[in-house]
């Protein structure tokens, strides 16, 4: 098994658990924040992107290798679809999670809240799906 599928999958299934983290217990707990929230959006931005951009890069940049060069034994489909994913999530990253982040940046506000927490569930799907993917990748690299 090579390095790249390696990389592609860990890099997976470390958003996988984190975007469920995120989506159950983090954004929920988002509406208890007492104090200056403005405060609080700023460091949770700030912190998140150092666990969050490392895997995202390396999971866009191993499942582009992966779906133009798929390895031997390795469904084209398989990894299109993995592909096609990833590009759904950076889609859902850019215009649903950060313009509510960026409102929310301004001061808790109850409806950007309530968007951030629904619209989430795109990528904890969207993850999840992909979390699936990897294993049967796994499975198919000779």
């Amino acid at each position: 098994m090579t390095g790249l599928v390696l990389a592609h999958a860990a890099a997976t299934l470390v958003m996988v658990g984190v975007i469920w983290i995120v989506q159950v217990v983090h954004y929920p707990l988002f509406a208890q924040v007492d104090g200056d929230f403005r405060v609080y959006a700023d460091g949770h931005s700030r912190r998140i992107t150092w666990v969050v951009a490392p895997p995202m890069l390396v999971e866009a940049g191993t499942g582009l290798a992966i779906a133009i060069r798929p390895p031997d034994g390795v469904s084209p489909t398989l990894a299109w679809t993995g592909l096609a994913l990833i590009g759904v999530l950076w889609l859902s990253t850019a215009l649903l999670q950060v313009p509510e982040h960026q409102r929310l940046g301004r001061g808790f506000d109850a409806q950007a809240h309530r968007r951030l927490v629904l619209g989430n569930w795109v990528r904890t799907v969207a993850w999840s799906a992909r979390g699936v993917l990897v294993l049967l990748l796994l499975t198919q690299v000779r």
